[in-house]
């Protein structure tokens, strides 16, 4: 069988992804996975290693510390992550995902982020004698491992709250979604493709109808669904300073313009505001669970019928 470029980007392209991922990796990527697919027996497993090896190389070239090297260093880093972004659309494309696959491409991520991060930093050190250089490189390695542990505990929190509000419209007994107040009912802009585990956007909670756990949210930031609309066109996250933007800022804008000290602190800064924007959206998301949870028992048949004795 062979794959078109329509099929990679159906099959394989998320619904929302990282910034750098749409406009400067899946360009490349997808066209590298129709060639590898069509002609190659290439495994994913087997890119995912490619990927570590480069991203050893990367770091190699950061440890010299020479401006040269650490643009070939940015560059080998980038084309690193293009080859991460290919194992798994070729695993989708191909149905040949195994859960090995995903481990390894999940441990390789993070030891080419911290080698990298230590060669990046250990090497500006021993140039600069700078010990503002070895903070950095905690800072870095620090922020990573907090993101990724952040976004499995967010998804974690958004499935309980799901699971509690289908629970609670279980035991109501309302068999006639009509009795639903209007802001239970079916969301007409519901994306059904979209993963809301992966999605750091907002929270809806699919049950017989849909609830929107960001209406506090976008009641106090009107102009953010414009903004959202704009960026869902085109496949882009609101989260736009992620992990991924952090790492990109740190190994491939930072030593390409020279300016590595400055670009580290700014995208440090920049990850730490998005993430307390994803902890404040949380937060009212929690307020919203509330008073749906209060408004689907006032409803409740159960509810009405004691009330009506």
């Amino acid at each position: 069988m062979k794959f078109t470029l329509d099929d990679v980007r159906s099959q394989t392209y998320k619904a929302r992804d990282a910034w750098w991922t749409v406009f400067l990796v899946d360009p490349l990527a997808g066209r590298l996975v129709l060639g590898t697919a069509n002609r190659t027996s290439i495994t994913p497993n087997q890119i995912t290693w490619g990927a570590f090896l480069l991203g050893l190389g990367s770091a190699g070239c950061f440890l010299t510390a020479d401006r040269p090297w650490l643009i070939v260093g940015a560059a080998l880093y980038h084309l690193s992550f293009v080859l991460d972004c290919m194992d798994g659309k070729i695993a989708r494309l191909k149905g040949t995902g195994t859960v090995l696959g995903g481990w390894l491409d999940y441990v390789f991520d993070r030891i080419r982020v911290l080698t990298c991060a230590l060669a990046l930093m250990w090497g500006q050190f021993q140039a600069t004698g700078q010990e503002l250089y070895l903070i950095l490189g905690i800072g870095v390695v620090f922020l990573d491992m907090l993101r990724y542990v952040d976004a499995l505990q967010i998804a974690k929190v958004r499935r309980q709250m799901r699971r509690t509000l289908k629970k609670a419209y279980d035991e109501s007994t309302l068999a006639d979604p009509s009795a639903l107040p209007d802001r239970l009912r079916e969301d007409p802009d519901l994306d059904p493709e979209l993963d809301p585990d992966l999605d750091s956007d907002e929270i809806r909670i699919r049950t017989m109808g849909v609830v929107d756990l960001q209406e506090e949210f976008r009641s106090r930031f009107a102009w953010y669904i414009g903004v959202r609309e704009w960026l869902r066109d085109h496949r882009v996250r609101t989260h736009l300073i992620s992990g991924i933007e952090f790492q990109m800022a740190v190994f491939i804008i930072g030593p390409v313009l020279g300016y590595i000290v400055p670009v580290t602190v700014g995208a440090a800064a920049l990850l730490l505001v998005f993430e307390v924007a994803i902890m404040y959206k949380l937060w009212l998301s929690s307020r919203d669970l509330a008073r749906a949870l209060a408004e689907i028992r006032r409803t409740s048949p159960q509810v009405q019928a004691t009330a009506g004795n």
